[in-house]
């Protein structure tokens, strides 16, 4: 669970750059105007990456027969048959 304080805005714009950063590794910060919260001061979601399919084209090879059955003699050792 993320620490959280409150701040009255005095000192919040006097350390604002420390609050951010103390946002930033996960606190949340309430900032006060004469004892009433008035704002939330709190780390940004992780933004995810777009992905779009694709962009191996050329750069990868798959055999013909990559999802053919294996071969009898691989499937025993899958078994524990042989040795």
């Amino acid at each position: 669970m993320p620490k959280s304080k409150t701040v009255n805005l005095y000192d919040a714009k006097t350390h604002l750059s420390n609050l951010v950063d103390e946002a930033a590794g996960g606190a949340e910060i309430i900032i006060a105007k004469a004892g009433t919260p008035k704002a939330r001061l709190m780390p940004l979601e992780k933004r995810k990456l777009d992905r779009k399919p694709g962009g191996w084209e050329g750069r990868v090879w798959i055999a013909d027969d990559f999802d053919d059955e294996l071969p009898r003699e691989i499937l025993a050792g899958f078994r524990g048959e042989g040795a």
